[in-house]
């Protein structure tokens, strides 16, 4: 990803937003959800990303198609040694391609190469399509949840792992 590549994502964030969670948060938060008012914060996230952080881009006939962030996991304030998938997402007009396969499947292999153990990730609890997308991949549960709340309503995320060791080149995904 490169600095040009921050409107687009921040596009296919908030439209991605928009699809994925209609139905899980409030309707209104989601109309209110602005391209232009993400865009500074893409740019901001993107410059001061941090040691470890890397931002991916899939192309499709030389457009930005989807965007995932990965990098050391959070744990509170702290990072630990293992890895965490910070957002991954797709132009709602391209999903069920595998472009989110291949930024997965890419961010794996980067966070394998890089000497993580696992990788973790937070989802939804009630996205079941982002459930199964992660399961296929070789994702679990590990029991942990996490409250959140957007506009008011609660929208529980739940923990995924997977472990890393002896992945080398192209790991598959389901």
């Amino acid at each position: 990803m490169t600095l040009a590549d921050c409107p687009r994502v921040a596009e296919i964030r908030v439209r991605g937003w928009q699809h994925a969670y209609a139905g899980l948060m409030p309707r209104s938060y989601l109309d209110g959800l602005d391209v232009a008012a993400e865009l500074p914060r893409r740019r901001a996230h993107f410059e001061r990303a941090g040691e470890g952080v890397v931002n991916l881009v899939a192309e499709w006939a030389g457009e930005v198609v989807g965007w995932s962030c990965h990098g050391p996991y959070r744990d509170g304030e702290h990072r630990t040694a293992d890895a965490e998938l910070y957002a991954i997402y797709v132009a709602p007009d391209r999903l069920g391609r595998g472009v989110g396969r291949a930024l997965l499947r890419e961010s794996v292999t980067r966070c394998a190469a890089a000497g993580h153990g696992r990788m973790l990730l937070w989802v939804v609890r009630e996205n079941a399509d982002a459930r199964r997308f992660y399961e296929k991949a070789g994702f679990a549960a590990d029991g942990v949840e996490e409250p959140f709340e957007v506009a008011g309503a609660q929208v529980p995320e739940v923990r995924y792992v997977r472990p890393l060791d002896g992945v080398t080149g192209n790991p598959p995904l389901a």
